[in-house]
């Protein structure tokens, strides 16, 4: 692909990742908060999981849905160029109405309308690497989908601190964004057009949703490890400020989380591009998700044994390192094992699920372990656990070196 489609992709990336993960690590939890009244915690975390989990339920229909949808649309304007259009206004509208909520049940329902956008847009934006890429590119492509996730956590947490403060204004800005950066992508690069499409039954959409693992080992295996390791980075990171501010007792802990986020961030960035680069040249996929999840389980383990600052920030460099790594092969890897390349955007949508329901359910079920079971501890080993088992699950896939 040349350099204009890329920065065009990227651009679109860095749109999507502020609006989703901005209210994620900021703005949503200081919403419920603000509802709950409540000065414990967990109560707090608690209350946030639960609603990111119910949205977390949307992204279960909305990504494979998405995909079998764009699959078949006969549309003058291609078969993928809709859906990301549709995604993108229901995701900035929902963002939008979101701000203006003053109740955990409006909060709930407009996250999760919020979340079906962001499902329907990057459903139809990943199956454009299956579309359009060459599998040499697919490593290099994928992890510009990656690092504009690391560049846009930090942009927007500076922008809806020090610029846009307040609650509404901080969605509205996110939501602006996201048509901006996702509109040039959407107007430029071209999408083919299908003549025809077999049409879709809710029978065949339902049969649709299960693929064998017998019959398609190679895909079962990889959705396993993909579900694996982003439980077990969800787990590392969901809770890192009460880590901090209960586990290890620092005073200044908005300052170090941001620190460590820069850190880590930092590793994020170099490592899927560079990686992802590398595995392109060297035509293997395997090897890089193997040690990228498990320098994740060791990272972990350091924060599980030896709970420091110090060591802390040697974890998120190591975070870093392994799950921007994991982005962008793991990415490649998955659109080399897909069934049927004319289901392809429903099967990545399937893909996709493993990425946005660990995420979505780490909060509620982290902030349960801590509280109800083992502490912070147990969390990490949890997280460690997760992403060394994730690492194994990569190994008998056989179709892909």
């Amino acid at each position: 692909m040349t350099g204009g489609w890329i920065a065009l992709f990227a651009t679109a990336w860095l749109g999507i990742w502020m609006a989703q993960l901005t209210p994620v690590q900021l703005l949503l939890p200081l919403q419920v908060e603000a509802q709950l009244h409540s000065d414990y915690w967990v109560d707090n975390v608690v209350a946030f999981g639960i609603i990111s989990g119910i949205a977390g339920l949307c992204a279960l229909v909305a990504y494979p849905l998405t995909g079998a949808l764009s699959d078949r649309t006969t549309s003058r304007f291609g078969r993928r160029r809709p859906w990301i259009a549709a995604g993108a206004l229901i995701f900035a509208v929902s963002l939008l109405l979101l701000g203006l909520q003053e109740s955990i049940v409006g909060v709930g329902i407009f996250w999760a309308l919020a979340l079906t956008g962001f499902c329907v847009l990057t459903a139809a934006l990943t199956a454009v690497i299956s579309d359009q890429v060459p599998v040499g590119q697919r490593g290099f492509v994928s992890g510009w989908i990656s690092a504009p996730q690391a560049v846009g956590t930090i942009l927007g947490l500076v922008l809806v601190t020090e610029l846009f403060v307040g609650q509404f204004l901080g969605y509205a800005a996110m939501a602006a964004l996201l048509v901006l950066l996702v509109l040039p992508f959407l107007l430029r690069v071209p999408d083919a057009r299908l003549s025809a499409a077999e049409k879709l039954t809710v029978r065949s959409l339902m049969a649709g949703f299960w693929i064998s693992p017998r019959d398609y080992p190679d895909f079962g295996w990889t959705l396993l490890s993909r579900i694996l390791v982003n439980f077990g980075n969800a787990f590392g990171t969901a809770l890192l400020l009460q880590f901090l501010l209960y586990g290890l007792r620092v005073d200044d802990a908005e300052g170090t989380l941001i620190v460590l986020t820069l850190v880590y961030m930092v590793f994020v960035i170099v490592a899927s591009l560079v990686f992802g680069k590398l595995s392109d040249r060297v035509g293997r996929r395997k090897p890089f998700v193997f040690v990228a999840a498990t320098l994740q389980g060791i990272a972990a383990l350091m924060l599980a044994f030896v709970p420091d600052v110090t060591v802390a920030m040697i974890a998120a460099g190591l975070l870093g390192l392994g799950y921007g790594t994991f982005l962008s092969v793991d990415q490649a890897l998955a659109t080399q094992v897909l069934p049927d390349p004319h289901t392809r955007g429903k099967d990545l949508g399937i893909m996709n699920i493993a990425t946005a329901v660990p995420q979505a359910l780490a909060p509620l079920l982290g902030a349960l372990v801590v509280a109800l079971l083992v502490g912070f501890q147990g969390l990490f080993i949890l997280s460690a656990v997760a992403a060394l088992l994730g690492a194994a699950a990569v190994l008998p896939i056989r179709s892909v070196r």
